[in-house]
């Protein structure tokens, strides 16, 4: 694990706060041309990335209204729709379900009441439990001694919340992407599957805190997931401790793992309603007669995570304690401990914004406007529409794809893989795009101008990963190609958390671009005046060369390695 060493450290502390902010908080756009450029990138990014575009959570407005920018734009470059009815949308089927305070669950002689004892969520059909048993799980996330399937089957199961963790902490945190699909969930995998046959799984917390009530039961706020008909999702319950000890006969404290408990009935009840969520697909033609059937896919997710549940927090301190911390503790991944000089220096960080104060007065900020993650792929891909849209055609057709959900665990792109447009065997590769934007040192402290990770590109086919280097080889200023995040078992766990992994499931060839996390992601402080336009505008480039390449090819990438099962749960 890189240490930062202390000089840097010093540098971080001392930085003047104008350079937080070099680049204006609002841009007023030019006319976009064929060239893949930064000024064009920093056009459209600053359109998509606004906070008139409310965050771009799937299921809201802001989400409609920043797809309808997309539609807008494809239909000015002349490309094909290949979405649903002969447009560019292809609309996901999704609800949005919002738990009733008027829940009730009765064990013994004890009614506990819905948002004061206890809140739900489900994303599967929800049924009345009636006499199920409890048994006691032990720590959450906890991969020793693990309950039997018989212990679990048809009860619920109860476990200790682990320190920091919020609501839902006995699966990892669910899904999302960017990020998406069960981050850094791979190493708890063997105890979310253990629960797999549990009729619900409760999670003690210290208390319910008002934010959390407040999600659970507002409409506005509600959980978004797919409609598909799936019945399998476990119903999961945030306890007090009042409502556990009730739950488990005594405190859980005292209980030993795999204790039994007494019959419970509960009525939870849920309310749902449709959440609009849609793809775009638009098409290239191929100039090849032969070879126009088949299709270079080229994909980033154009949905975020929408408004901050919480007040709203100072948009330009939050962003250099973050840019300062994240250079100390941002090589640490999940489910890892930074280390107790990490701990010391972060806790070290003060921040001087006199200077910056002087130039405006505090910015109080609750919009997670996402112009990393992923507006910087969305707008990559808009730019790599317009450049093949006006200039000479490659032999296969492309094929543009902005898949929704993402973020609520990769929904969009495993609803167009399960429900293609074209023939799913006709796609011989897929590019995806998520967070491109930053980078830099200040970043990642692994970053620089050359930065640029890969993930997946050889996962299915050693003859696209080599392509890749090839290219890469051959541009202008080659990126630096950092595959650390691809190892098997990295607990980053990024092969499986990012839309591309929908089409390797099929045995589609996949590689994933991405400049990686920084301080900034999913915060209110991912805005557009912090992207680096021409380094972004260098990897839109290097996308471009590697799907001319891929589309020219006189066969399909050749696919040399195990295909993984497609309805089976990913492992990195």
């Amino acid at each position: 694990m890189p240490r930062l060493c202390p000089g840097l450290l010093v540098a971080l502390l001392a930085l003047p706060a104008p350079l937080a902010a070099q680049l204006p908080l609002k841009h007023t756009p030019t006319p976009t041309a064929r060239v893949i450029s930064a000024a064009d990138l920093m056009s459209r990014l600053y359109i998509y990335a606004d906070d008139s575009m409310q965050g771009r959570e799937t299921g809201t407005a802001g989400h409609l209204r920043s797809t309808a920018y997309i539609e807008r734009e494809l239909r000015a470059l002349g490309l094909e729709p290949a979405g649903d009815s002969g447009g560019f949308f292809q609309n996901v089927p999704m609800l949005r379900r919002t738990f009733d305070p008027a829940s009730t669950i009765t064990v013994g002689g004890t009614t506990l009441r819905g948002g004061i004892d206890f809140i739900a969520t489900s994303r599967g059909a929800v049924r009345r439990i009636d006499g199920a048993a409890v048994v006691f799980g032990g720590m959450a996330l906890d991969t020793s001694n693990l309950l039997s399937a018989d212990q679990v089957r048809g009860r619920i199961v109860v476990v200790r919340q682990r320190r920091g963790a919020g609501a839902g902490a006995a699966f990892g945190g669910g899904g999302g992407g960017g990020g998406g699909g069960g981050r850094g969930a791979a190493a708890f995998r063997p105890y979310t599957e253990s629960l797999s046959g549990a009729v619900a799984i409760g999670t003690i917390a210290d208390s319910l805190s008002a934010t959390a009530v407040r999600a659970a039961t507002n409409p506005r706020e509600g959980d978004v997931f797919m409609n598909d008909g799936r019945t399998d999702a476990p119903l999961t319950i945030t306890l007090t401790s009042r409502a556990a000890q009730a739950l488990l006969g005594g405190p859980a404290d005292a209980a030993a793992k795999g204790q039994a408990g007494p019959a419970v009935q509960a009525n939870i009840i849920f309310h749902d309603e449709m959440a609009p969520a849609r793809n775009l697909v638009a098409i290239l033609r191929g100039s090849d007669a032969g070879l126009r059937g088949e299709f270079v896919a080229l994909g980033a997710h154009n949905d975020h995570i929408g408004l901050s549940t919480g007040a709203p927090v100072d948009h330009d301190s939050l962003h250099l304690f973050n840019q300062a911390r994240f250079a100390i503790t941002g090589m640490v991944s999940r489910g890892q401990q930074a280390s107790p000089e990490q701990m010391a220096q972060v806790a070290a960080i003060r921040l001087n914004m006199d200077s910056l104060r002087q130039r405006r007065a505090t910015r109080p900020d609750s919009i997670r406007n996402g112009a990393d993650d992923d507006g910087s792929g969305t707008v990559t891909l808009l730019e790599l529409a317009e450049a093949f849209s006006r200039g000479a055609r490659p032999k296969r057709s492309l094929l543009f794809v902005w898949h929704t959900g993402e973020e609520k665990g990769l929904l969009g792109s495993r609803w167009f893989a399960d429900h293609p447009t074209v023939p799913r065997d006709s796609i011989v590769a897929q590019l995806n795009m998520d967070m491109v934007g930053r980078g830099d040192a200040r970043d990642l402290p692994v970053g620089g101008p050359a930065y640029l990770q890969l993930v997946g590109s050889r996962r299915l086919s050693t003859e696209l990963g080599d392509l890749v280097e090839t290219v890469n080889r051959s541009e202008r200023q080659p990126f630096q190609l950092d595959y650390q995040f691809d190892a098997n078992g990295h607990p980053e766990n990024i092969y499986c958390r990012s839309d591309h992994y929908n089409y390797a499931r099929y045995g589609i060839p996949v590689v994933f671009f991405t400049t990686g996390l920084h301080g900034d992601y999913h915060q209110v402080s991912d805005e557009p005046q912090y992207i680096d336009y021409d380094h972004m505008a260098r990897i839109g480039q290097l996308v471009y060369d590697i799907a001319v390449r891929v589309a020219n090819l006189d066969h399909r990438p050749l696919v040399d390695h195990e295909r993984p099962d497609p309805n089976g749960v990913c492992r990195q």
